[in-house]
């Protein structure tokens, strides 16, 4: 069992390293360094990178702690996220290299006027705060439970500390850090996940043909749900879900693409897109199976499901076998330091493209006098800090579910503007009456709201998943119709 102050140490530790990095790539930045890395990332270093990033600390525990309830089934929306990848490369990183985008929100003002621009701004600060404060909710609850309860410390000061590490080492450089501190916490991510898989399966006394092949695990390793098309994760729902949750929280998120756009070339970065795409199906399989493996080895040892406000949470089972399992010492290392790259790696780009939206969408950096936006980005940065601080800990008091499946099921309401803007912009030769966006993209969401809050009862035993995105897309993509203006693009 790993004392948690030995814990905190592991974490410090850890945190130096990444000082020292943000440190060496930090010299001599200025805006565009940290706003584009000066546009002069490798590709295979921005791929590899962006494993971690769009992995993170949910994937991390929640994956292996959903394949108790539903086995590899979430496998279905991952080969979504692959098709997606190719939209991402082949249609939309062309339209950003070509416009030589900072912000990837400046097309709309560039296709449609100034308040579609601050909509999709305004979607993607939205989307990436609560998707970031997701992300950060579910590591702080894993510090919470296995360090700071043992000395008696709110959770409230566990997520202040998170955010302030974070915080620490991206002021300065920005995405030209983290495009670096994600290659090292990618592969930290990675050691954890490849090693951990050997120790069990040594444990176990199992290799991988026999953990796919027989009978006794089926309940864990069930992937395929392809005959009533009414359950929520049927194979066609997870499939197009999926692609459209990769083509709005890949291709029309900020954070996401601010990495692409450091790439020297558009080629580079549809390289890197491709090959991270193909990375990513492997990596999360590989999750999946040790989410198998892990409820394997605690059903034969008699580990239960660690409680949470009294309530049975898979997302600590990871955690308390890696820990308390009796695994040894060095499983319990690996683990922590996995978790905290996993957790940073997202946290982390998350924070930096929140502050690149806010810098050049909202203030508009460009138009103050230069010896000013330096400052203006710093303080820009510590004020996102707050706000994740924030709404982390308002999760504590509001999340009931699994939060990878929470995490989806926001993107749903959040991203669809973004969908249904992007799409009108690129496929349509329309203008619109730009004032009258605002109206189309609430009445969508509020329709997507009403829509999904249908009981399966109501519905004739219809489960609503991921389908969500995709229809509020639609919605906003019709709405824009029926706004648009004769006057078309050139």
């Amino acid at each position: 069992m790993l004392v948690p102050a030995f814990i905190l140490i592991l974490i410090l530790g850890y945190f130096a390293l990444l000082v020292l990095i943000a440190y060496l790539t930090g010299k001599k930045a200025d805006n565009q360094t940290f706003f584009t890395a000066n546009r002069s990332s490798p590709w295979y270093l921005v791929a590899f990178g962006m494993v971690g990033a769009s992995l993170s600390g949910v994937t991390f525990i929640s994956v292996p702690g959903w394949v108790g309830d539903t086995g590899f089934s979430y496998f279905q929306v991952v080969l979504g996220y692959w098709a997606g990848y190719f939209v991402v490369a082949f249609v939309l990183l062309p339209i950003y290299y070509n416009q030589n985008l900072t912000s990837i929100y400046e097309y709309l003002q560039d296709r449609f006027g100034y308040n579609s621009h601050k909509v999709g701004a305004v979607s993607f600060f939205v989307s990436r705060v609560l998707g970031a404060s997701f992300r950060l909710f579910l590591v702080a609850i894993v510090l919470q439970q296995f360090i700071f309860d043992a000395w008696g410390l709110p959770f409230e000061i566990t997520v202040i500390l998170s955010v302030l590490l974070i915080w620490v080492y991206t002021y300065k450089g920005g995405i030209k850090t983290i495009v670096w501190t994600d290659t090292l916490q990618t592969l930290l991510m990675l050691t954890t996940v490849g090693l951990t898989l050997y120790h069990l399966g040594n444990v176990l006394n199992l290799n991988l043909s026999e953990i796919l092949t027989e009978n006794r695990f089926q309940n864990y390793t069930r992937t395929w749900v392809t005959g009533d098309l009414m359950v929520r994760n049927h194979f066609l729902k997870s499939f197009i879900g999926g692609v459209f949750i990769t083509i709005c929280m890949t291709g029309l998120d900020q954070d996401m693409m601010q990495k692409n756009l450091t790439c020297r070339t558009l080629k580079a970065a549809q390289i890197n897109m491709v090959v991270f795409s193909l990375v990513l199906i492997v990596v999360t399989f590989l999750f999946l199976l040790l989410g198998a493996m892990i409820f394997l080895y605690a059903e034969q040892n008699q580990i239960m499901i660690p409680l949470m406000e009294g309530s049975p949470k898979a997302d600590l089972l990871f955690p308390e076998v890696a820990i308390n399992g009796g695994l040894g010492l060095g499983v319990g290392i690996i683990f922590i330091l996995g978790l905290i790259a996993a957790a940073y790696s997202s946290a982390d780009s998350a924070l930096t493209s929140l502050t690149t939206s806010f810098c050049i969408d909202f203030l508009k950096l460009d138009e103050f006098p230069e010896n000013q936006q330096k400052k203006i980005r710093k303080q820009t940065h510590l004020g996102m800090s707050l706000v994740l601080v924030v709404v982390v800990i308002l999760f504590k008091y509001i999340m009931d579910r699994n939060v990878i499946d929470g995490l989806l099921t926001a993107a749903s309401y959040t991203y669809g503007p973004l969908l249904g803007l992007f799409a009108f912009g690129i496929f349509t030769p329309f203008q619109i009456q730009d004032r009258r966006v605002w109206i189309v993209v609430i009445l969508s969401i509020l329709l997507i709201m009403f829509v999904g809050n249908f009981s399966p009862e109501s519905l004739g035993g219809y489960e609503i998943g991921y389908e969500l995105l995709p229809l509020n897309g639609l919605l906003t993509f019709l709405g824009l119709l029926l706004i648009r203006q004769k006057k078309t693009t050139t």
